[in-house]
Formats: structure tokens, sequence, C-alpha cells
């Protein structure tokens, strides 16, 4: 202690990813592109849902708003990261970790509360109608059909098991099975990956969303 400034001990050390000086380059290629992705995808749903009226519907209302959330839940963390790749000095102020910490927190509670609000609306939106859909559908002899009715859900459920699982594995799994390795790829998970595949996963896997798309498209090349 005696070799440190005065300053360097009001400031956490981030272990990050890697500590080989051989990796940070190419982990900052990797994590910049996803950064960049998960922003420019995420704005793309928010500007197709808000373009296109036959999407002003609970559902995509919640939508927007969690590609809102994704890309700020994602701005708390990456940006750091990213510059903490290239430097020599990987450190966070006290105040810098209580303020980054606070919204992390903040934010990734309000995504969760935004899919289980997204949950509760298809649930609504398929069981009141649809006088015990899932025994229906399981009557349903074609595979086909069987799919067509189980896609209403189908992209929500990826997205929550994505999320969800990775923070029940990081936080909710005993001791004995803690892995330095493990742990740090189920927090890139939750933390950065699955807001950058929230758009593909919504978009590719949804109609409506793949015309709202379509439209914005059409309006920005005419």
């Amino acid at each position: 202690m005696s070799n440190h400034s005065s300053s360097s001990t009001s400031d956490f050390i981030l272990l990050g990813l890697s500590s080989n000086p051989w990796m940070q380059k190419p982990l900052f290629g990797i994590f910049i592109t996803m950064y960049l992705v998960t922003v420019m995808g995420n704005v793309l749903i928010i500007l197709a849902i808000h373009s296109d009226s036959r999407l002003h519907t609970p559902m995509y209302f919640f939508l927007s708003n969690l590609s809102f959330m994704d890309i700020c839940f994602t701005t708390v963390i990456v940006p750091k990261m990213l510059v903490n790749l290239l430097s020599e000095t990987k450190t966070i102020s006290y105040v810098g970790c209580l303020v980054q910490m606070y919204f992390f927190m903040a934010l990734g509670n309000t995504d969760s509360y935004l899919l289980a609000s997204m949950a509760i609306d298809r649930l609504v939106a398929i069981c009141n109608p649809l006088l015990r859909i899932i025994v229906t559908v399981l009557r349903i002899p074609s595979a086909a059909g069987k799919w067509k009715a189980f896609s209403t859900c189908g992209s929500h459920l990826t997205v929550v098991t994505l999320f969800y699982g990775s923070i029940i594995y990081v936080y909710f799994r005993p001791l004995s099975m803690y892995s330095v390795v493990k742990d740090r790829v189920a927090t890139v998970m939750y933390t950065i990956v699955t807001p950058m595949m929230n758009p593909f996963i919504y978009s590719l896997r949804n109609k409506d969303m793949k015309r709202g798309l379509k439209k914005l498209m059409d309006r920005v090349h005419s």
C-alpha cells in the first residue's frame, strides 16, 4: 500500500474478462461491434413501431420501451468496459462505481418488469379470447398448425429464457458451483448478448415487425 498514491485508495480495480494483454484489442473489437449492433438494432425497432400506426398496441408499446431500456442498460456497462480494454489502468472511482451500480440495478429491474408486463399481455391476448388455448393447440393434428398457434409467444419466451436464465445462473446457483469463467460468460450474456439479440428475435419471428421495418426502410429510401 505504501507504493500507491493516496488517490488510488478510493478506486476499484476492474479485473475484466481477461488479463492477457494480447486479448484486449480483439475483445475491444468484438464488444464495440456488439454494442453498435445493439444500439442500431434497438433504434430501428423503436422507429419502426412509432412509424407504423398498426403497431400502436400495448405489446409493441412495451417492446419499444424494452428496446430503449436495452440501449440504456448496455450503455451503462459497455463504454466503460471498452475504455478499460484499451487502458493500462483498469480502475473505476468509488463514486463512478456507485453511479454505475445504481443505473445498472435500476435499468435491469426495469427490464425485468417490462418482460413481466409483456408476458401478462401475451397471457391475456391468448387465454381470454381463445376459451384453454394450450389444450386446444395440442389437439391440432398438423405440426404446422401447432407451430402457428404457439408462435404468438415464441419470441417473448426466447427473450425471457435468455435474460432470466443467465441472471438465475449468476445469482441463484450455490457457491459450490461458482466458476469465474462461467460467471463472466453468463454476465456477458444478460448484459450484452441479450440486448443485442432482442431486435433480431422480435423482428425475425414477427410478421408485424417485419412489415413495420419494411415500411420504415421504404420511407428512408423515398
